[in-house]
């Protein structure tokens, strides 16, 4: 490891800042947040910036939260004029790139909430990397009129693997 790289560690440790692996492939995920949801709402979806800080692609292969039963990764189509969700197996991350997740395009499942969403709560959701492996992030869960960026929050990310 360059001696930059170990110092930059040791810095933020000192100071207590959350830190993902300083090494090719790394994923930094940025604003993750949920739509609180209605108490007869038993689906929701988390959204957030996904960037491949590496030279390398990495795909988001999987999440798995205490909040809901299953979580899928899913995306919006257009067929014959209708938005329709679909799953899908993997959400790519270009080398370099950033991808975002938010309402009209990819996103992250959470089918059969135990109990609503309610604005201002966070929960934890856990998401592995082809490459970066597993990352735990905390979701703020905003109001039913929150818009599509993924906030300016300050997030929180434990890296392991």
């Amino acid at each position: 490891m360059k001696i930059m790289t170990r110092l930059f560690l040791i810095f933020c440790l000192i100071l207590g800042m959350p830190v993902l692996a300083a090494e090719p492939g790394t994923i930094q995920i940025t604003g993750p947040w949920a739509r609180e949801s209605p108490p007869a709402v038993t689906n929701g979806a988390a959204y957030m910036m996904l960037t491949n800080t590496g030279p390398a692609a990495d795909r988001l292969l999987e999440g798995s939260s205490e909040v809901a039963e299953t979580i899928e990764l899913h995306t919006h189509l257009m067929e014959n004029h209708v938005a329709k969700m679909r799953k899908v197996e993997m959400i790519e991350v270009a080398p370099g790139q950033s991808t975002m997740l938010q309402p009209g395009g990819f996103h992250i499942m959470l089918i059969g909430l135990k109990q609503p969403l309610t604005a201002g709560q966070t929960f934890p959701l856990t998401l592995r990397f082809e490459n970066a492996g597993t990352i735990l992030v905390q979701v703020m869960v905003r109001g039913k009129d929150a818009g599509t960026a993924p906030g300016s929050g300050h997030a929180h990310h434990h890296h392991s693997d």
